[in-house]
């Protein structure tokens, strides 16, 4: 009985090899030849539908200021020349309150000197041109205002408040903003 089941298994196998040897040679269903692969095309990065941005100013040096107000309109003058949307925001805390204020915050630790007091007014243009012509929103810390007793109203025209500024560039850098501070 073993030996009927072992010639019937050898005989099936033997009829599925020279069927399947029959179709590899067989001229009808030959494959076409290959044609070389295609070398491998690595996709193009896509681009960010948005550049997002925020500038951190905790500091009071009006020559740091300066230099990032410069470093700020070179980077939307390039995202307008690229055709790239962007949002720009400069977030203002701490020593950076007196650049988006023309009161002289007597009895702070930000008090303006007498060489302050004649940069400030250029400075103060300059942000305000970002903001008119590019676009750039200022936002400055409420912490700060309130702790330095500073009315709203002696903040210049276009600045928002945010309640934190801290919190706010924490914010921003979650919603996929890069941080910047000018050193």
């Amino acid at each position: 009985m073993k030996f009927l089941q072992l010639i019937r298994n050898g005989f099936a196998l033997m009829v599925v090899f020279l069927a399947t040897s029959a179709c590899a040679t067989s001229p009808q269903t030959t494959a076409a030849p290959a044609k070389p692969a295609a070398a491998p095309v690595a996709a193009a990065p896509a681009a960010p539908s948005m550049a997002k941005v925020v500038w951190h100013v905790d500091f009071s040096d009006p020559r740091r200021l300066s230099a990032m107000i410069q470093n700020v309109n070179n980077m939307v003058t390039t995202y307008q020349n690229d055709l790239m949307d962007y949002d720009v925001r400069i977030v203002f805390l701490a020593g950076g309150i007196r650049f988006v204020t023309e009161d002289p915050l007597e009895r702070t630790p930000f008090a303006e000197d007498a060489s302050f007091k004649k940069e400030r007014p250029e400075l103060i243009q300059r942000l305000q041109q970002l903001r008119e012509l590019y676009g750039v929103k200022l936002e400055l810390c409420e912490i700060t205002r309130e702790a330095l007793n500073l009315p709203k109203d002696r903040i210049i025209p276009g600045v928002t408040s945010v309640r934190s500024g801290v919190v706010r560039i924490a914010e921003l850098q979650s919603q996929g903003f890069s941080y910047l501070k000018a050193e």
